[in-house]
C-alpha cells in the first residue's frame, strides 16, 4: 500500500521514524511519501523500498523548511505556509495514496485533512492535535475529515469519549523511542569520550527546536550558566545545550563567548544522551520534558515565548500545566517556570534544590515512576501501525473505539 506521511516539527520526525519502522515491518511492500526530518528520512533509507529507489517514495518536503508556532511567527510565514499547503494538496492528488497519515502540526494538518478527505483519500490522525488545550471547535473538523484518530495520552481517552470521538489508544510511541535509544544504552564515559568531553558532571540546557524560542530562551540559559559555574561547587560542571534537528551553530553563536565557551558547549545530534547523562536539566516545553521524565533526569521547564503570542495563548488555552508530565499526572511533578518567572535566578534556585536536596530529587523520580507507568509499556508504535493496516483492509469496518493497551 501506499502511504503519505505529514509530520511538520521535530516530534513528529521522531514519532513519524518509529511509525514507519512499524508500517514497513507489517507491510513489507509498503510505499512510502512524507513530509518529515531526518529521523523519517533515515528509516526510509534503510528499508527495502528506500534501497530500491521506489518511485515516488521519500522525503518531500523538510519540516525545518515550514516550522513555526506561536500568533507573530505564524503571521510573519503565512505566505510559505500557504504555498506549503498547495504544494501538498497538488502531490496528494499526483502520487494518489491508499491513505494520508497526518501527524500532530495541526495549522497544516487540518487543512489538508478537509482537503484529502474531501478528495476521496482515506485519512488518519496520528497523535491528536491537542483540542483538549485551546481551539475545542477543532472538534468539529476531527469528526467530519479524520477517518480514524490515534490518541497517545491516557489523560486523552475520557475526554475523547465524552466528546464522542472514535479513537484507538495503543499506548505513547515515545517510551519506545527512550527505551531504544543509544543514550539508553550506553554508559556516561562512553559518551564523554564520543563527544570528546571532559569526565564532569553535566546540566543540560534545552532551548527548543524553533529560532524563535532560541532566540528567548538563549540569554536566559546563558545567565542561568554564568551564574551556577560562579559557585564553587559547580565550577566543575559542563552545562550542555542540545542544538535542536535542523538548526546550525550559527542559532546560538550569539550567546557563546569567550567567558562561556570554557563551561558552555553546544552539541547536535546528541539531545536525548546530553538529557539522559545530566544531574540535572532546564528543559523548554514540549516532548523534551516528557522525555526527560522517561530517562529519569530531575528538570525544571522554563518557557518564554513573544509577548503577544504569550498574551494570546493565555487567553485561549484552558489546561492548568504546559508540560506533557505534569498533564498526565494531573499535578506538578516538576516545576514550570513561564514568561516572567522564567529567569536566571528562579532556574538557578530550581536545580540546585533538585541537586543538592536528595529528598527532593527523590520525589521527581517517584513521580517519574508514575508518568512511565501511565503510558504503558513498549511496542506503541508498532501496534499502531498494525491497527493502521488492519484499518485499511477493506472488509475493516469503522464503530467504537478502540482504548486497550497493546499486547
Amino acid at each position: 500500500m501506499k502511504y503519505y506521511i505529514i509530520a511538520g516539527e521535530a516530534s513528529g520526525d521522531l514519532h513519524g521514524s518509529n511509525l514507519m519502522k512499524g508500517i514497513y515491518t507489517e507491510d513489507p511492500q509498503a510505499e512510502i511519501r512524507f513530509w518529515g526530518g531526518d529521523c523519517m528520512q533515515s528509516i526510509w533509507k534503510e528499508s527495502e523500498d528506500g534501497k530500491a529507489g521506489s518511485e515516488g517514495t521519500g522525503l518531500v518536503r523538510h519540516y525545518k523548511e515550514g516550522a513555526v508556532m506561536g500568533v507573530v511567527e505564524v503571521l510573519a510565514k503565512a505566505r510559505k505556509l500557504l504555498q506549503n499547503v498547495d504544494f501538498c494538496k497538488k502531490d496528494i492528488l499526483e502520487w494518489n495514496p491508499d491513505v494520508v497519515i497526518l501527524i500532530d502540526y495541526p495549522g497544516f494538518n487540518f487543512k489538508i485533512a478537509e482537503f484529502a478527505h474531501k478528495a476521496g483519500f482515506k485519512v488518519f490522525y496520528y497523535i491528536a492535535p491537542k483540542v483538549w488545550a485551546s481551539r475545542e471547535g477543532r472538534i468539529r473538523k476531527l469528526k467530519k475529515y479524520v477517518d480514524r484518530l490515534f490518541i497517545v495520552f491516557p489523560f486523552e481517552i475520557p475526554y475523547f469519549d465524552a466528546k464522542g470521538i472514535e479513537y484507538i489508544y495503543k499506548g505513547n510511541p515515545l517510551v519506545d523511542a527512550v527505551d531504544g535509544s543509544q543514550a539508553m544504552n550506553e554508559t556516561r564515559e562512553e559518551f564523554f569520550n564520543r563527544c570528546s568531553l571532559p569526565v564532569s558532571p553535566v546540566i543540560a540546557m534545552l532551548a527548543g527546536s524553533r529560532k524563535p524560542e532560541i532566540n528567548t530562551m538563549m540569554p536566559v540559559l546563558t545567565e542561568f550558566a554564568a551564574k551556577m559555574h560562579s559557585l564553587p561547587q559547580y565550577k566543575d560542571y559542563q552545562f550542555l545545550i542540545a542544538g535542536a534537528p535542523a538548526r546550525s551553530m550559527d542559532d546560538y553563536s550569539s550567546w557563546i563567548t569567550e567567558e562561556n565557551s570554557s563551561y558552555v558547549k553546544v552539541l547536535f545530534g546528541e539531545t536525548q544522551s546530553i538529557i539522559r547523562h545530566a544531574e540535572a536539566g532546564v528543559i523548554n516545553s514540549g516532548t523534551a520534558s516528557l522525555e526527560t521524565a522517561l530517562f529519569g533526569t530531575p528538570q525544571v521547564v522554563g518557557y518564554i515565548t513573544n509577548p503577544i503570542t504569550y498574551w494570546v495563548a493565555k487567553s485561549i488555552i484552558k489546561i492548568k500545566y504546559i508540560s506533557l508530565g505534569n498533564l498526565i499526572v494531573n499535578r506538578l511533578a516538576f516545576k514550570e517556570f513561564i514568561q516572567h518567572d522564567c529567569n536566571a535566578d528562579a532556574l538557578v534556585t530550581e536545580v540546585r534544590e533538585l541537586i543538592e536536596n536528595p529528598d527532593r530529587r527523590n520525589a521527581m523520580l517517584a513521580e517519574y515512576a508514575e508518568i512511565r507507568s501511565l503510558l504503558g509499556g513498549t511496542g506503541a508504535s508498532a501496534a499502531v501501525a498494525k491497527a493502521m493496516i488492519a484499518e485499511l483492509k477493506p472488509s475493516n469496518k469503522r464503530g467504537g473505539h478502540q482504548n486497550g493497551q497493546h499486547s
